[in-house]
């Protein structure tokens, strides 16, 4: 299934910082999270060796740093798999918005119809630019019954939407998140092949600001795939969380890092470009690596949305 090409919406690119905040948001302090116990990182592979570098230098990239980290990462050439709290449950913030495209081409497939034009450029908007009200749209127009079936259709058993529409509320873990990656990565019964590479190319059109977090020290002679989310409440500070795939050059892999407790965003991101860096080092420890931006101030996106109407 092929979506149609989206017609240019400015309207919509300019939503961006048209978001509305979570109820009861506090600010939070600026003091550095104290830093807390260097966690057990647990690897397996095929190659006894990578799976001990990987446990040692993404081990090494949390020492130190204050937070609460939760990670995932599987590499299909050589069946490695790396993992950290990856049952633990966090806010999703906007990385939720994969599911949502998910969500939206696994129901058109079951319709056999193809995107509207309107729905491409939503989805455009709401991947490449995190636009929160694009995602608002498509979020009441599944509605939940949709999203718990795709959920279910993806094995993603421990995802719990967002209540009253607060999609940015949703409950995710590590390990569901990985599963969403490997099928948005291969071929499966779920995804169609072509949406598969629909999600796939929007994840590769984030803009520049936004594509900071997994893609970090990424090969250069990948695709990189990502999909980040933020954000701040009273409780547990700020979350900050990358989902990114990376394909090329005969290799195949993705990453989930999701953290919260963080005492600002930036301070998360550097928690999460420091796995990053490990792993794309371990993984493909030859290649040159790309530049990625990183934020030095607070974005103006905030996360979710108005409960849906009637």
């Amino acid at each position: 299934m092929n979506p149609r090409t989206s017609r240019r919406t400015g309207a919509l690119a300019a939503a961006l910082g048209a978001a509305l905040l979570i109820p009861a948001v506090t600010a939070v302090g600026t003091a550095t999270p104290a830093a807390a116990a260097t966690p057990t990182v647990s690897c397996a592979s095929a190659d006894a060796g990578l799976a001990a570098k990987l446990r040692k230098d993404i081990t090494a990239a949390l020492a130190g740093r204050g937070g609460t980290v939760a990670l995932g990462l599987y590499d299909r050439g050589t069946g490695t798999t790396c993992t950290l709290r990856a049952t633990s449950s966090y806010d999703s913030a906007s990385t939720v918005k994969v599911t949502v495209l998910a969500t939206l081409l696994w129901d058109a497939k079951s319709h056999n119809r193809y995107l509207t034009d309107r729905e491409t450029s939503l989805a455009k908007a709401m991947i490449t630019q995190s636009d929160n009200n694009a995602t608002t749209t498509l979020w009441k127009q599944l509605g939940l019954t949709k999203i718990k079936g795709f959920l279910a259709a993806a094995g993603m058993t421990n995802t719990v939407p967002g209540a009253n529409g607060y999609w940015g509320l949703t409950q995710e873990n590590v390990t569901d998140e990985q599963k969403l990656l490997q099928l948005v990565t291969a071929k499966n019964s779920v995804l169609s092949d072509n949406s598969r590479a629909y999600i796939l190319k929007l994840m590769g059109q984030v803009i520049t600001s936004q594509r900071w977090g997994t893609p970090a020290g990424a090969p250069s002679t990948v695709s990189v795939h990502v999909k980040n989310g933020w954000l701040q409440r009273s409780t547990h500070g700020w979350r900050v969380h990358s989902l990114g795939t990376f394909s090329g050059a005969g290799h195949d892999y993705m990453i989930s890092v999701l953290t919260q407790d963080n005492s600002t965003m930036t301070y998360g991101v550097t928690t999460i470009q420091n796995v990053a860096k490990a792993i794309h080092k371990d993984l493909v420890p030859t290649t040159p690596t790309t530049q990625v931006y990183v934020p030095t101030s607070r974005p103006s996106e905030a996360f979710v949305a108005v409960p849906p109407q009637g």
